[in-house]
């Protein structure tokens, strides 16, 4: 059945259940010294996490955003090269992703890197210089970036093509058209899917936990091992992940609302 109302327009009652279900966890990891204790430990991975998501993500959206354009571009190659990345990244899973960044690319990376300071008489470093951390990192922005790049191509061609030819007929040059008619136009188009893509990479950066980093993921591992708590440590991490992902939809949403309201009225 279609709702009579927007859904956007329905008064929150599952955002009041989970505030209540929020409020009662927060009652008892504050009244419990076995919660304090997990808490305590986990916090120190939150800013690691944070980091990994935040740095991923503007790499993979400056990626994303190279590879829309290249896949729009007038020049054949330049379209085939981004379609073979964004097929080939999209079909491989983003923890298998993880492993061969780190394990194969990173180590083979080393190597040339190696090489060529050997030519030039800079020093060489070894595999292990390269944190694993910033492995985690460049794995991340690289799976993310194809699905990025169909976000911005997607938006990209939402725009009215009857727009671009006025701009060109006013004499605008090509990144002038791009950055004051395609891009404020498509980003209404491209916020809210890239906003599913944030919150999406905020969970997928658990992944990293696989290779040691230590985020809140890998911290609760460690803390459930020690402990034997794995009830109190991994409602701990839930809530954790549960607060960050719901705080930053609901924030995405107030800012897709605003977006669209500025759009009406510019249309109007």
């Amino acid at each position: 059945m279609i709702p009579t109302s927007p859904p956007d327009r329905d008064f929150p009652w599952w955002l009041v259940a989970l505030v209540l279900l929020g409020g009662v966890a927060a009652w008892r990891i504050a009244t419990d010294e076995m919660y304090l204790q997990v808490l305590d430990t986990l916090r120190r991975g939150i800013l690691i996490t944070v980091m990994v998501t935040l740095v991923g993500f503007a790499m993979a959206s400056a990626m994303g955003l190279l590879l829309a354009v290249m896949s729009l571009s007038r020049a054949l190659l330049f379209r085939q090269v981004a379609r073979f990345y964004i097929e080939v990244v999209r079909g491989i899973p983003i923890l298998v992703l993880l492993l061969y960044v780190a394990f194969v690319f990173a180590p083979a990376l080393v190597a040339g890197y190696n090489r060529l300071a050997e030519e030039i008489g800079w020093a060489t470093i070894r595999t292990r210089d390269f944190p694993l951390l910033w492995r985690a990192i460049i794995a991340l922005a690289i799976g993310y970036s194809a699905f990025i790049a169909e976000v911005f191509r997607a938006g990209l061609q939402s725009v009215d093509p009857g727009q671009i030819e006025a701009a060109q007929a006013l004499g605008l040059n090509r990144w002038q058209r791009f950055r004051h008619i395609v891009f404020p136009q498509a980003i209404r188009t491209i916020l809210p899917p890239l906003g599913n893509d944030f919150v999406a990479m905020v969970k997928d950066s658990s992944l990293v936990s696989v290779l040691g980093v230590l985020d809140v993921t890998q911290l609760g591992k460690v803390t459930a091992a020690s402990n034997f708590r794995y009830f109190e440590t991994y409602n701990v991490v839930a809530l954790i992940y549960l607060t960050m992902t719901v705080t930053l939809s609901l924030l995405l949403r107030r800012l897709e609302r605003r977006l669209r309201a500025q759009g009406q009225r510019t249309d109007g």
